[in-house]
C-alpha cells in the first residue's frame, strides 16, 4: 500500500528518508522549517551510497501542507524538536500517526500534551536512531551511508503500538525491535554516547576542518571508551528493568559487521568503506545536539533510578568548558516538562500512556 509521508527537515537524515521512501513505492514529502533546507530541491533529488538513484519528493511550504499526509516523520536535530512540534501540533490530525526520527529528551511526551491541549489524541512513535545515516552534499546530492537492518521503536500511548509497527514495517520493512516504552527508547539511543568518544578524540580534526575518516579513528582508547560509556547506560537500563541493544549489537547490525571489541569494529567498517566521515567542524550536531539532547536524558535517568551516569556527566561538563556554553540548561523540552516535579514511578508511567500525573503537571510551556 502507498502512502503519503510528511517530513519535518530537510538535512541529511530527512533527504536520504525521503529517498528510502520513495524506492521503496511510496510518496515522500519535505518540508524545511527554516524554508532555506528545501530551496534547489525542486527539480529532485541525487541518492548516492548504499542506495543509488534519482527522487522527487514534494516540497511543502507550511506545516499544514505537510500535515495533509498519511504519516508525519520529524528528521531534524533534537535542538530543533519544541519548534516542529509546536508548528505540527496545530495541524495534526485525530489519529495521525507521527514518527520522530530519532527521539530525543522524552519529545514525545511534550507533543502529546500539545495534541491534548486540542483534545487530539494521535499515536506517536519514537525510533531509538534513524533508518539511515548519510551526509547531505552540495546542492540537492546526498550520500547515504547505510540502511539500518535494526530499529528500536515504542509508541506512546502504548496501546497503539501493533498498529503503529506494521505501519512503520510497511513503510521500511521489517526491520523494527519493539521496546518496553518511552524510558527504553531513551537509553536505546546509542548516538550520543558514541559521538561523545569520537568528538573528544578527535577535536582537533573537527576545529580544523580535516577530511577524516570517523571508523578508522575509532581507535583502541578510543573504542574502549565507548565500552565504558556503554556498560553506565546498560547499568542504568538494568536497574530500570529495561531491554535494550549493547553497543556491540548496534554496530553489528546498524553497519553488517562480524561483533568484535568497538575499535575493531570500526577499523572493519573504514575497511568496508562505510565508516563515515567524522565532522569537518567543532559547531557540529555530535556536540550540539547530542550534549544536551541526549547524554543529558540519560543523566537524568541515572540520577532517578540510582545508577549516577558519571562518564555522560563528564562529558556535559568537558564540553561544556571547551566551548565556553553550560550545555545542561540548553534542552528546551526538559526545561518545557520539568521532570524534577516528578517521580521515576511517574514518569515510568507516563512514558507508556503518554500523562504526566494530574496532580503535578503544567501545561508544557509554549
Amino acid at each position: 500500500m502507498s502512502l503519503s509521508i510528511g517530513i519535518a527537515g530537510a538535512g541529511s537524515i530527512a533527504l536520504a528518508t525521503a529517498a528510502l521512501l520513495e524506492s521503496r513505492g511510496h510518496r515522500a514529502v519535505l518540508w524545511s522549517p527554516s524554508g532555506a533546507g528545501t530551496q534547489g530541491l525542486e527539480g529532485g533529488i541525487t541518492a548516492s551510497g548504499a542506495l543509488d538513484g534519482q527522487y522527487r519528493p514534494a516540497i511543502a511550504q507550511t506545516p499544514k501542507d505537510l500535515a495533509a499526509t498519511d504519516v508525519l516523520l520529524v528528521a531534524v536535530p533534537g535542538y530543533g524538536h519544541k519548534a516542529v512540534f509546536d508548528a505540527l501540533a496545530p495541524v495534526i490530525c485525530e489519529g495521525q500517526h507521527v514518527i520522530i526520527s530519532s527521539h530525543a529528551s522524552f519529545g514525545a511526551l511534550y507533543l502529546h500534551g500539545k495534541l491534548a491541549e486540542r483534545g487530539v489524541s494521535a499515536p506517536i512513535t519514537c525510533w531509538g536512531t534513524t533508518a539511515v545515516t548519510g551526509r547531505r552534499q552540495d546542492g540537492a546530492a546526498v550520500l547515504v551511508n547505510t540502511i539500518r537492518a535494526r530499529i528500536d521503536m515504542c509508541t506512546v500511548p502504548a496501546d497503539q503500538q501493533d498498529a503503529a509497527l506494521d505501519q512503520c514495517e510497511d513503510l521500511f520493512g521489517p526491520v523494527f525491535a519493539p521496546r518496553d516504552g518511552l524510558l527504553a527508547i531513551t537509553l536505546s539511543n546509542l548516538n550520543p554516547q558514541n559521538h561523545m568518544g569520537i568528538a573528544l578524540g578527535n577535536m582537533t580534526r573537527m576545529e580544523r576542518g580535516e577530511n577524516w575518516s570517523q571508523g578508522q579513528n575509532v581507535t583502541p582508547k578510543v573504542g574502549r571508551l565507548l565500552e565504558r560509556l556503554d556498560e553506565e547506560r546498560l547499568a542504568i537500563a538494568n536497574a530500570l528493568e529495561l531491554s535494550v541493544k549493547t553497543i556491540f549489537e548496534h554496530f553489528h547490525q546498524s553497519f553488517h559487521v562480524p561483533v568484535a571489541s568497538i575499535s575493531d569494529m570500526n577499523q572493519q567498517m573504514h575497511a568496508q568503506g562505510n565508516g563515515g566521515t567524522g565532522p569537518a567542524t567543532a559547531d557540529s550536531r555530535y556536540v550540539t545536539e547530542d550534549v544536551p539532547y541526549g547524554l543529558l536524558p540519560v543523566v537524568v535517568l541515572g540520577r532517578l533510578a540510582g545508577k549516577p551516569a558519571v562518564l555522560h556527566q563528564a562529558g556535559i561538563d568537558i564540553f561544556s568548558a571547551m566551548y565556553g556554553r553550560d550545555f545542561a540548561t540548553e534542552n528546551q523540552l526538559l526545561s518545557a516538562l520539568d521532570l524534577t516535579a516528578f517521580s521515576l514511578d511517574d514518569l515510568t508511567m507516563a512514558a507508556h500512556t503518554g500523562i504526566l500525573p494530574d496532580a503535578t503537571q503544567t501545561t508544557p510551556s509554549a
